[in-house]
């Protein structure tokens, strides 16, 4: 499959660099990554991620490699330019693409999609992430994610529509209180005149989204992209042909799920089924 891959680096570009610098001087010395933990009083697993550009060095274990790598004050000079990721880096070139669309197709077989979850949903969909987020960095990836959604209310318009799988829908997310939120949620998009959400039923059986999530972009310049993501990695797709087999997958997926009006009422059931 042709694409661009993403790994697992969750940092930004400043971050990175700082990471190579750091590795870098550390090579140079001859200080091992064992050696620099103990004497700045971290695990190695975190210095092994700042190096990375995956973790924000704090400011002590700067000041403290500092004085083993005899480095001057060249690490806290480069540490002001650090500036952390509103995105994993693999969802950066993804993100950018969004937020200018002019297009935007999806279809959820797990959770939400980010541009439809509430504040809420999103806190409790972060808080799961394995490995575990600190407790900033969830609130950071939370407002970030919110910031995303204006992509919806922005002028001109974007056409978007989403599929979303029932048992999506029904999954008590973050309790009853932030489940009933979020299908409220959901209804007030639906009514947007740009956007339109699907429901696909659970005795649905068979049906042409067997295969997964999936996104599809059309930019300004009607170029057509399609956006895959699993297990924190991802892949960004602008083969023609394959392209046009995802559209042509995504039509036959829509057309299999309940009309904008029926999906409206069975959300509202849904609703009105919490307690």
């Amino acid at each position: 499959m042709s694409g661009k891959g993403g790994g697992n680096s969750e940092g930004s570009a400043s971050m990175r660099v700082f990471g190579t610098v750091l590795r870098a001087m550390r090579g140079h010395v001859g200080v091992s990554t064992e050696d620099l933990a103990a004497h700045v009083g971290y695990s190695r697993s975190l210095v092994i991620k700042i190096e990375r550009g995956e973790r924000m060095p704090p400011p002590d274990f700067i000041e403290k490699a500092e004085l083993l790598l005899r480095s001057g004050d060249v690490l806290a000079r480069a540490a002001k330019h650090l500036e952390r990721g509103d995105f994993p880096s693999w969802f950066e070139e993804y993100a950018e693409l969004e937020a200018e669309a002019v297009g935007l197709y999806t279809y959820s077989t797990l959770v939400l999609h980010g541009l439809l979850q509430t504040e809420d949903y999103a806190r409790v969909v972060l808080s799961a992430y394995c490995p575990v987020l600190d407790t900033d960095e969830v609130e950071h990836r939370v407002q970030a994610r919110l910031a995303r959604q204006s992509v919806l209310t922005k002028a001109p318009a974007v056409q978007a529509a989403f599929v979303i799988e029932e048992w999506v829908l029904r999954r008590p997310m973050g309790g009853p209180d932030v489940h009933k939120q979020q299908l409220e949620h959901l209804l007030e998009i639906g009514k947007q005149r740009n956007a339109t959400i699907q429901v696909i039923r659970m005795s649905y059986d068979g049906h042409a989204g067997l295969d997964g999530p999936m996104t599809l972009l059309e930019t300004p310049q009607r170029r057509l992209l399609a956006y895959l993501e699993v297990q924190g990695r991802s892949m960004l797709i602008d083969d023609r042909d394959e392209v046009s087999e995802l559209h042509m997958r995504y039509s036959m997926i829509r057309s299999q799920a309940l009309t904008p009006r029926d999906s409206a009422k069975l959300i509202e059931q849904i609703a009105g089924e919490q307690p």
